[in-house]
């Protein structure tokens, strides 16, 4: 005797909604990832009657200086540490360029310092950031 097997199942999963799935999904990410900014200091930028943009920004180092703090990458630090930390960078990438935000209340002598912290550390390609106006 015998024995059949009298129902078969199917092992197929069904696809036909997979599309509306994944793009539900799409959306849902879409709307609610926030992409990060540099926050850096809160600062009053000077301003230029002429300014030109940076073509990329994956080679730029930002150091924001307010008269009291200075950070460099969303990170205070002080001006002496600079050389250090630049000079780091600059080893692992010879294309970096320094993007300095300094406040205008800011005094000549920190600016001073930070210039030769930089000069000290080889970074000779620096970029002053301004707001346009009169």
């Amino acid at each position: 005797m015998e024995f059949r097997k009298k129902s078969k199942t199917s092992t197929e999963i069904p696809t036909s909604s997979m599309p509306d799935i994944v793009f539900m999904l799409l959306l849902f990410f879409m709307v609610s990832t926030v992409f990060r900014q540099s926050s850096g200091i809160p600062l009053d930028l000077p301003t230029a009657k002429k300014i030109e943009k940076l073509e990329a920004k994956t080679n730029v180092v930002n150091i924001w200086a307010d008269g009291k703090d200075v950070s460099i990458d969303d990170k205070l630090v002080r001006v002496v540490d600079l050389r250090s930390i630049v000079y780091g960078k600059y080893v692992a990438n010879p294309k970096l360029i320094i993007s300095l935000k300094i406040d205008r209340s800011v005094e000549m002598n920190l600016l001073t310092a930070i210039h030769s912290e930089l000069r000290e550390a080889g970074a000779l390609k620096v970029n002053y950031c301004a707001k346009f106006g009169d």
